[in-house]
């Protein structure tokens, strides 16, 4: 937490104010509000992360791909319970 309110402290001379409509705008910006502004800067700075993959609908196989079957197994299965002992009933 200290280390975000230090880095909101130091830009808030390089932040303009981007008040969201029912704010006014402030001379001096509290962290809050320099948050708010920091969507600019890092836009402005650029990130070192690869673009968002499109979305929607894969594009599927390649044609002319080979595809294999999956191998099927033969079912293991139980064998058949023996049929349980009944107690004697006392008389």
């Amino acid at each position: 937490m200290p280390l975000i309110t230090w880095e909101l402290w130091l830009a808030c001379d390089i932040v303009a104010d981007n008040p969201l409509p029912w704010q006014k705008s402030m001379d001096k910006l509290t962290p809050g509000r320099v948050a708010q502004a920091m969507g600019g800067v890092f836009a402005a700075i650029g990130t070192p992360t690869s673009p968002p993959k499109p979305r929607g609908k894969s594009l599927g196989w390649t044609p002319g791909k080979v595809r294999n079957r999956k191998i099927r197994y033969p079912i293991v299965k139980k064998t058949a319970s023996k049929p349980r002992k009944e107690e004697q009933k006392s008389a």
